[in-house]
C-alpha cells in the first residue's frame, strides 16, 4: 500500500559541535519520504523553488518515490539555519525563508487521492485540512505539528485533528497543546481532542504512544556518534507510516513494532549530516538493527 507524505522540502544549513553543512537537503517531506520508503511505495506533495537540482529528484525517484506531487515554482526554496549545542534536543533557529513554500497549496494528483495511509507534516492546520478534503477513503491519518500552530492557529489544529488517528509531536508540544505539565495527563488531554493514538517523540529518551485504554513506551538506540539531529522526527514518522502500511493494519502490536521501527530508522539518520546515512541504508542494515533494537528491553519471565 501507499503512504501519501505533504510537508516541505527544503535546503538546511545546520551546525553543531561535530561539523557544518550548507545547503543541504532537508524538508519534513524529504526525511519522511525516504525512510518510508524501505517499507513503501511512497506520494510525496510539496513545492521547490526553481533553484532545486535534479539530482535531489533524481534522489527521491532511487527510492522510488512517486514525486509527481512535487511542484517546481519560480522563486527559491524553502530554507532554514540553525544550530544545536550540546543538547542535541534542542534546535536553534538563526533564519528561516519560507519562500516558495510560503504560498504552498497542496493540491493531490488524481492518484494520490486514493492512497490509505496519509501523514500530514508540520505544515498550517488548515492546509492539513485541504489535504483531508482531497484523500478518498483513508485507513488511517496522522499528523504533526508544532509550538507555532499551537499558539497561532490553535482553533484549526483541533478541527483538523478531530479528523486524525495518530498525532505525533514532541513532549513541549504535547504539554503545551493540553496546557498540562505531567505528559500522561496531557496525553490524555490530547486524545479526548480527537485522536485515538498520541506518539510523544523524547529525543534522545525515546517515544511513548498513549491511546485509551494502554501506554507504551520505548527507548532510544544507544548510540556513540551523534552528529546532527535534524529531522530525525520527520525519520521516525516515516519508519513508523512506512511499517504500518506495508502490514496494512494498526493494532496495538504492529504499532508497537512501527513505533521500533521508527525508531530504527531515527537512529541511523542522526549518524550523519542530511540524509547523507539515510539514502545509502539496505534492509538488511535495518532489520539488523531492529533485532537488536528488540532485545534491549526484553527481560522472561522468573
Amino acid at each position: 500500500m501507499s503512504v501519501l507524505v505533504v510537508g516541505s522540502v527544503a535546503f538546511d544549513s545546520v551546525k553543531t559541535p561535530f561539523g557544518e553543512v550548507k545547503d543541504a537537503l532537508g524538508g519534513s517531506g524529504t526525511y519522511f519520504s525516504v525512510s518510508a520508503s524501505y517499507f513503501a511505495d511512497v506520494c510525496l506533495v510539496a513545492v521547490v523553488g526553481e533553484d532545486f537540482p535534479d539530482e535531489h529528484l533524481n534522489m527521491l525517484k532511487s527510492h522510488k518515490i512517486d514525486i509527481s506531487g512535487v511542484e517546481k515554482r519560480p522563486g527559491k526554496t524553502f530554507r532554514w539555519k540553525g544550530y544545536y549545542e550540546f543538547d542535541l534536543n534542542t534546535a536553534h533557529t538563526l533564519d528561516t525563508q519560507l519562500n516558495v513554500f510560503a504560498d504552498f497549496k497542496p493540491k493531490l494528483p488524481e492518484n494520490y487521492r486514493d492512497c490509505e495511509y496519509v501523514f500530514l507534516a508540520n505544515i498550517d492546520p488548515e492546509l492539513q485540512a485541504l489535504v483531508l478534503d482531497q484523500v478518498k477513503n483513508p485507513k488511517l491519518v496522522a499528523c504533526d505539528t508544532m509550538n507555532f500552530w499551537i499558539e497561532g492557529k490553535l482553533d484549526a489544529l483541533k478541527k483538523t485533528l478531530e479528523r486524525v488517528d495518530m498525532l505525533i509531536i514532541n513532549d513541549g508540544e504535547a504539554r503545551e497543546l493540553a496546557n498540562e505539565p505531567n505528559i500522561v495527563k496531557a496525553a490524555r488531554k490530547i486524545i479526548d481532542i480527537g485522536p485515538k493514538t498520541l506518539i510523544i517523540k523524547r529525543g534522545e529518551y525515546g517515544a511513548l504512544m498513549v491511546d485509551k485504554d494502554s501506554i507504551f513506551s520505548a527507548p532510544a538506540y544507544p548510540l556513540e556518534f551523534v552528529f546532527d539531529p535534524t529531522g530525525a522526527g520527520d525519520t521516525f514518522a516515516g519508519g513508523l507510516m512506512g511499517y504500518l502500511s506495508s502490514n496494512g493494519t494498526a493494532n496495538e502490536g504492529v504499532l508497537r513494532q512501527g513505533i521500533i521501527y521508527g525508531s530504527t530508522m531515527a537512529s541511523f539518520n542522526v549518524e550523519d549530516f542530511s540524509l547523507n546515512r539515510l539514502r545509502t541504508l539496505s534492509r538488511d542494515e535495518i532489520d539488523t538493527r531492529f533485532r537488536f533494537f528488540k532485545k534491549l528491553t526484553h527481560f522472561e519471565d522468573l
